[in-house]
This record gives C-alpha cells, sequence and structure tokens, in this order.
C-alpha cells in the first residue's frame, strides 16, 4: 500500500491508478516536503514507503544538484506549471542514480499553488552510457566525429583535430569536402548511407592537412537511425594511414581479410591450413575444420533488407569469436558460411567443441529493433594425416553440414 500524508485527501480513485504506475511518483508540498509516494518510487529509492512520506525531498538529493525548494520557488515566482529536470538521488544503500523529473505545479481552484506533483523516470543506463560515449570520443587514439546528412561536423574530438591541423572551431564551420581533394572526395559513400543503402562503409582517401600536405587517412563511416528509423547523422572514424610502406601493410590486411566481419577471407584460411596439416607430424594432434551455415540469412535480406542481412553476418562472426581459442582462424567464406579452423587433443575433444560452437550460434539476437533467431547447421571434419588436402577437409566439412541441415529440416 502507498502511504499518506496528513494533508493528502483519503479514498480518491487516482491513489489507485497511481499506485499501480509503473512510473515513480510523489507529491510534495510547497516546501518540498513529501507528502504522497507511490510504492514504484519506495523500489527505486530503496526505502520503505513510511520512512518517505513526511520527509523533505531534500534528503534524498545529490547535494551538487538543485533542491527540489528551489525548482519551485522557480515555478511559483515565474508562473510556471511544468519543469522537467536530471539530476541526481541518493539511494538508502548509498548508490546514486540519475533521475529525469517531470514536475507539475498542482493549483487549486482559485488559481493559487497547493502543491507538486512529480513523476520520476531512472535514466541511470542512459547517461552511463552517453558518459561511455563521451570518454571513448575524447581519448580515442583515432580520430572520431559526429556529422550531419550534408557532411558538415557538428563534433570532432582532440585527435581528428592533431591529424588534420584545424582547430575544433575551424573544423565546425567547415564540411568534410572542404579538406579532400577533387578526386577523391567520399560523396558516394555519403550519399550511399544517407539514402539507406548502407549503414556502414569505408574506405581510403586523402585530406588536405591545414599547412597544405596530403595526408592519407582510413576512413570508417556508419549512419545512426533515428527515432522513424531513417538516418539522422554520421559518426566518422579516421586512422592516418602514414607511409607508402604502412599503407602497403593495410592493403596486405584487406587483401586477406572479409571488409564487413573482418574475420580471415578464404585465402587466408587455406594458407592457415596448410600451415597446421604440415605441423602435424611434429604437433600431433587433430587438425580440426567447422563449417557453419546460417539460417535464414536469405529470409532477412527479402523481408529486412540487406542491412539486417549484414548484421546477421557480423553478430554470427561476433559469436565465433568469443566463442573460440585464441590462435584459432575464424573465416568467412562468403555468404552465409563460416569456417572455424583449430587443432584439438583428439576426436571426442572436436566433436565436444563443435557442440560448443552450436550452441553459440543458436541463439536470439536484435536486428533492426526486431529479436530474431540466430541459428546455424555445423559441418565437422578432422585429420590427424599431414596428407589430406586443405580442399579435402573443407569438402568434408561441407558434407557433413549439409547432412546435419536435412537432419534439422525434418
Amino acid at each position: 500500500m502507498s502511504a499518506l500524508g496528513p494533508a493528502m485527501p483519503q479514498g480518491l480513485a487516482w491513489q489507485t491508478i497511481v499506485e499501480q504506475a509503473a512510473a515513480s511518483i510523489t507529491v510534495t508540498d510547497l516546501q518540498g516536503r513529501i507528502v504522497y509516494a507511490n510504492s514504484a518510487l519506495a523500489d527505486l529509492l530503496g526505502y520503505d514507503l513510511t520512512e518517505l512520506v513526511g520527509r523533505s525531498a531534500r534528503d534524498f538529493n545529490h547535494p551538487d544538484d538543485p533542491m527540489l525548494d528551489e525548482s519551485i520557488n522557480d515555478m511559483v515566482a515565474n508562473g510556471t506549471d511544468k519543469l522537467q529536470v536530471e539530476k541526481r538521488a541518493v539511494r538508502s544503500d548509498g548508490q546514486i542514480v540519475w533521475v529525469l523529473i517531470s514536475y507539475a505545479l498542482i493549483r487549486d481552484s482559485d488559481g493559487r499553488p497547493r502543491c507538486i506533483l512529480a513523476q520520476h523516470h531512472d535514466i541511470t543506463e542512459r547517461r552511463e552510457a552517453e558518459l561511455r560515449w563521451r570518454q571513448t570520443f575524447t581519448h580515442a587514439p583515432i580520430g572520431i566525429a559526429r556529422l550531419d546528412l550534408n557532411g558538415r561536423w557538428l563534433e570532432v574530438n582532440d585527435k581528428l583535430c592533431d591529424i588534420v591541423g584545424y582547430t575544433r572551431d575551424e573544423m565546425l564551420t567547415m564540411r568534410f569536402t572542404d579538406l579532400t581533394y577533387p578526386d577523391n572526395t567520399g560523396l558516394e559513400l555519403l550519399a550511399d548511407l544517407v539514402a539507406g543503402r548502407r549503414d556502414t562503409g569505408s574506405l581510403e582517401k586523402r585530406y588536405r592537412h591545414k599547412d597544405g600536405h596530403p595526408i592519407w587517412i582510413l576512413l570508417r563511416a556508419s549512419s545512426v537511425a533515428g527515432p522513424d528509423g531513417r538516418p539522422a547523422y554520421l559518426i566518422g572514424q579516421y586512422e592516418a594511414i602514414g607511409d607508402r610502406e604502412t599503407r602497403d601493410n593495410h592493403i596486405a590486411h584487406l587483401a586477406l581479410h572479409d571488409p564487413l566481419t573482418g574475420l580471415a577471407n578464404r585465402a587466408l584460411l587455406l594458407d592457415r591450413l596448410d600451415q597446421e596439416l604440415a605441423a602435424l607430424s611434429q604437433r600431433g594432434g587433430v587438425v580440426t575444420v567447422l563449417l557453419a551455415d546460417l539460417n535464414g540469412l536469405k529470409l532477412i535480406n527479402d523481408t529486412c533488407g540487406h542491412r539486417c542481412g549484414d548484421q546477421l553476418l557480423i553478430a554470427a562472426a561476433d559469436e565465433l569469436l568469443r566463442t573460440v581459442r585464441p590462435g584459432d582462424t575464424v573465416a568467412r567464406l562468403g555468404g552465409d558460411e563460416f569456417v572455424v579452423l583449430t587443432r584439438m587433443p583428439n576426436q571426442h575433444a572436436a566433436t565436444a567443441f563443435r557442440a560448443r560452437v552450436a550452441k553459440s550460434l543458436d541463439t536470439d539476437i536484435v536486428i533492426g529493433g526486431r529479436r530474431t533467431r540466430l541459428s546455424a547447421s555445423i559441418g565437422l571434419a578432422t585429420t590427424q594425416s599431414p596428407s589430406t588436402s586443405a580442399s579435402d577437409l573443407l569438402h568434408n566439412a561441407d558434407l557433413d553440414m549439409y547432412t546435419h541441415k536435412q537432419t534439422d529440416r525434418r
């Protein structure tokens, strides 16, 4: 039951409604003393209702934040009936929570202020996420910027300013094209992101330093959707590639990795497979290959679009990377096929590893704001013979995967 102070009339129907509301609600007098509180507020602050009613709201306020009676005075003095603030509350255990408080000044029939109705919403998780983003943005070892859909910089971090030689104030007056060369603007990527044809992309491009010399930069850009699901702004990450040797190393990396997931591609996988097979005589064990074929990618592409399909592929890659051991190789062969290459002590361990990977790819994920089931059919192939070819191992894993897929459909 809720607690009522002496200033609050009894038996009103609104009490039942407010008591069952999910939002934390209080009523205070004009001095900031709580005369009513519902159970949700007690849960938020960690007190019994009897410990709340009759006390000043100041008692639960973080000392560095504005007090309620100050807000009340401002509302009465300015004739304002509504006010919304974000502030910190201190729980009974000393934990600090961020709350969004919506105040409403309640007047009597003669228009005189009588009390304050307040709704409290716990926004701690949101504020912590904002703080993590701000710390990442500020202290990142690479340049990061937020841009509008016309390519104008809205926020830039210190590292990006260091890379291009401009101050923050100077950059916030410019579009990114002001620093790029006419033959290397990146406008095609911008158009794709703004139109929603892609939600992320990367390219190498030249920027013009404030001193006039060119800088090679690896740009990774992504769109961030607004409430309507359409791109609202862009996030850019900028990494100076440096001299020709550094650029050549980066290009070599791109040649051996899948651009969407960052996993090894077929060429790198075959090279690693050949190395593992060649080392069997000295190292022993069982070379183990898992081939995972995702279920439902075509359906997601057809019903939700290829952006959602890409998110499914990235989610699968992340699950695999979390499951395998350091030193294992995870590759994407293309389409919806992934391969895991590892070395196991025996066949039993290889079979157990397959079960562990299958479990990791059998989970719920959120794609395009909807909960979606991630699942896959997984084939296993092993060998203890150095004479086995990489192509034979992949072929055997594919056959085993197909057998599991047929079984799963029954």
